[in-house]
């Protein structure tokens, strides 16, 4: 329900309603009001006070079924709701629309493309990836929840000198037998050997070039091995996406691009736009705001920024998409500002649907990787660990609790995930095991434990009655949760306005906080049966959202913790 619309439709006197809808606002003491409007800016254009505006406005309020109480005070109009008719329609809302509670239609007939992951073929599917997939993840969730047709693109790192230097190195030392036993471990051994030799033999670097030229070129020897890196990796990866609940509609990388990047350069130099510099091609931007933009090189080699505007134009005539993300770490930005405009200055109207979402970088507690180097922490070693982590609690805390495996992966890999999207994307992030796993803090096992310990409650009391008694949960406790509940489909558009899944993670965490305090300040079982089932029918409710909610972050909801 819009409670917003319910308070403007009860004013009658003579007032532009759009104009009062817009300062509906939440007080800063709840206590005061559920909600309010402040008469300030009313003031400047009535030639009123404040105060005399307030009366006004509360003198003309019809309450009707649902407003208890109004009340001018010191400029502001004060409004509560009924608690017991508040409480219900809320609750009613929840448990008859379950996991569709929070779904919107808006974005119907609308394509969304989401760029994200976009993991390096033949590299390992690290820590370092683990921000950007479960940010691009989440918001592929939230943008479907809205009624929104989403492409989530894996655009591959699948192109590149990097492909010749593997070649060389496993042509020199490698086994084909280790590779495919150990996979993308085996490859990251044999390339950080390369950049070692290559220290002292600087000649290998010729070969790599070579290499790579003979995969451009067609080569079939060089082909098939290329082809052999990308199944291995893949194979890999995609386990680990599994566990992650992440999907995608297209894997369609930068060696797909080969075939449509002339035409974008071709296009580019009939408008005046592509000029030579020193034997490279470029566009430069008016009053040189940034840099120019390096689309080929003076040997003819292409780069990133000629696939992502060859990419650009193919998104744009395959999905006529409403908005393009891409989900890249900030070091990036001055990239995808160079792309942007540059689509804007061919004349592309549809350049400003092309958005950048931001995010910060992931270290552990022991300092940053670096594949180059060999010094990187596979993503499948870190979700291991943190399921193994979390069955030693389990074990201390439940030990005799059924199916512990199964409820270990869903509590471990969540408190991975849950620990990406609780802070906002851009901050940079130093991830801690302890941290993430605790079950008492701000995280994923605290929140999962929240919708457990519900499941627990309708073991001990029952499903819900047909007797309701709306008084059981006519408190402040309640009346805390309830407002949280009517704030979850709005949390949901607030997240993907914003890009930002740790609205939806806070928000969470929020209503586990919020129910844990109303289960310890209300007793439910041993209560009269209609007292019962209305705090039976609240716990349904929260174990619903919060559900709903985690299930947008990609997080599993154990049922016994």
């Amino acid at each position: 329900m819009d409670y917003r619309q319910i308070i403007v439709d009860s004013i009658k006197s003579d007032f532009d309603k759009a104009e009062l809808l817009s300062l509906v606002a939440v007080p800063k003491d709840t206590a005061m009001a559920d909600l309010c409007i402040p008469c300030f800016k009313l003031a400047k254009v009535l030639k009123k006070s404040p105060m005399a505006i307030a009366e006004q406005i509360a003198a003309s309020v019809d309450k009707g079924d649902m407003i208890a109480s109004v009340e001018a005070v010191a400029g502001f109009v004060n409004f509560k709701f009924d608690n017991m008719k508040y409480g219900k329609k809320v609750l009613d809302e929840v448990l008859s629309k379950g996991e569709n509670y929070g779904h919107d239609d808006e974005g119907k007939d609308k394509t969304i493309c989401i760029d994200y992951s976009s993991v390096n073929i033949a590299k390992p599917f690290h820590m370092g990836h683990m921000l950007n997939t479960a940010i691009g993840a989440a918001i592929y969730r939230t943008y479907t929840a809205l009624g929104y047709n989403v492409v989530g693109i894996n655009h591959l790192g699948d192109w590149g000198t990097q492909f010749g230097k593997l070649i060389v190195a496993y042509k020199l030392w490698g086994n084909k037998e280790d590779i495919d036993k150990r996979g993308v471990r085996g490859l990251l051994d044999i390339y950080v050997k390369f950049h070692k030799e290559a220290e002292q033999k600087p000649e290998l670097e010729d070969e790599a070039r070579a290499w790579f030229k003979a995969i451009e070129d067609g080569n079939e020897e060089a082909l098939s091995l290329f082809d052999y890196f990308k199944q291995i990796t893949l194979k890999e990866v995609n386990k680990v996406y599994d566990r992650l609940n992440v999907k995608f509609d297209s894997y369609a990388g930068e060696s797909f691009y080969n075939d449509k990047m002339q035409p974008v350069l071709d296009e580019l130099t009939q408008k005046g736009l592509l000029v030579e510099s020193d034997g490279a091609k470029v566009v430069k931007f008016p009053n040189d705001e940034m840099p120019p933009c390096l689309l080929q090189r003076s040997d003819g080699a292409t780069l990133y920024a000629t696939r992502d505007m060859a990419a650009a134009y193919y998104r744009k005539k395959t999905y006529d998409f409403y908005k393009c993300l891409y989900v890249v770490a900030y070091q990036q930005n001055l990239h995808f500002k160079q792309i942007f405009k540059v689509l804007e200055m061919a004349g592309n109207e549809w350049a400003k649907d092309m958005v950048h979402i931001a995010h910060g970088m992931v270290s552990l507690e022991n300092g940053s990787m670096s594949t180059r180097d060999g010094n990187v922490v596979f993503l499948e070693d870190v979700l291991n660990t943190a399921v193994a982590k979390a069955k030693e609690v389990i074990d201390s805390k439940n030990p005799n609790l059924e199916d512990k495996e199964a409820t270990a992966e869903k509590v471990g890999v969540g408190a991975v995930i849950f620990g990406m999207l609780y802070n906002g994307r851009i901050k940079d992030i130093v991830f801690s095991f302890d941290k993430v796993l605790n079950f008492d803090g701000e995280t994923g096992p605290y929140v999962q434990y929240t919708y457990a310990r519900c499941n627990s409650l309708f073991e001990k009391c029952g499903q819900i009655g047909t007797e309701i008694d709306y008084k059981g949960i006519d408190n402040e406790s309640s009346k805390e949760i309830l407002k949280l509940l009517e704030k979850y489909p709005e949390t949901i558009k607030e997240s993907a306005r914003k890009y930002e899944p740790s609205v939806i993670t806070r928000y969470v965490v929020d209503l586990a906080q919020a129910f844990n305090k109303f289960y310890f300040e209300h007793k439910i079982n041993g209560e009269a049966e209609g007292i019962k089932n209305s705090r039976l029918m609240l716990t349904k409710a929260v174990q619903q959202v919060i559900g709903n909610g985690l299930g947008l972050l990609g997080i599993a909801t154990p049922s016994k913790m």
